[in-house]
């Protein structure tokens, strides 16, 4: 999916080996820096390379977006919960550098996420947002179909401080109006 935001063109595509580098950076960045994330250590690139590979053996989309030949962000489902009961029901992550942050790129990922995630015949999706000061992450979803159901009170202590997290989610294909097909992973 190619998409022009601004004046500059995003190409979202699959993630190949060869963007964990950035994925890396990108997503220690944000642990670091943000509440987006509880993590309080950034994992390495040896971590985020298993879990890559990890929802990708499960026949789950990890996307990059890619803007002027180079990785700006990032966006993945995983089932919200190991048990074979949660297969229909995926979790979204979506992270950016901060250099893409507010210029639409964001959106886009996670459109195309969705639309990935129902193709595999999926049925609900759920954001599990840190920080329900994260107007960024909360406008996103919201924007994207996604609805408030709840929000955990001080459920991370990171930076000093009690940050709550916020649960939204989406419906995606047909939900619950019908049996789910497994995934043709």
């Amino acid at each position: 999916m190619t998409a022009s935001t601004g004046a500059k063109r995003c190409l979202i595509r699959p993630s190949a080996p060869a963007d964990l580098s950035t994925i890396t950076a990108i997503y220690g960045w944000n642990v670091e820096n943000g509440t987006g994330t509880f993590e309080l250590e950034a994992p390495s690139l040896a971590e985020m390379t298993r879990r890559r590979e990890d929802v990708l053996g499960k026949g789950l989309p990890w996307l990059v977006a890619e803007r002027e030949g180079r990785v700006v962000g990032y966006a993945y489902a995983n089932p919200f919960r190991p048990r074979p009961a949660y297969r229909f029901f995926l979790e979204d992550s979506v992270y950016l550098a901060p250099e893409a942050q507010g210029h639409g790129i964001g959106r886009l990922l996670l459109a195309e996420l969705i639309a990935r995630c129902e193709a595999l015949g999926a049925r609900q999706m759920v954001a599990v947002i840190g920080d329900s000061a994260n107007a960024g992450s909360i406008g996103l979803h919201r924007a994207l179909g996604f609805a408030p159901v709840g929000t955990m009170r001080s459920a991370g202590w990171k930076f000093g401080r009690w940050l709550d997290v916020v649960i939204m989610q989406r419906t995606l294909g047909e939900g619950d109006g019908s049996a789910p097909r497994e995934y043709a992973a």
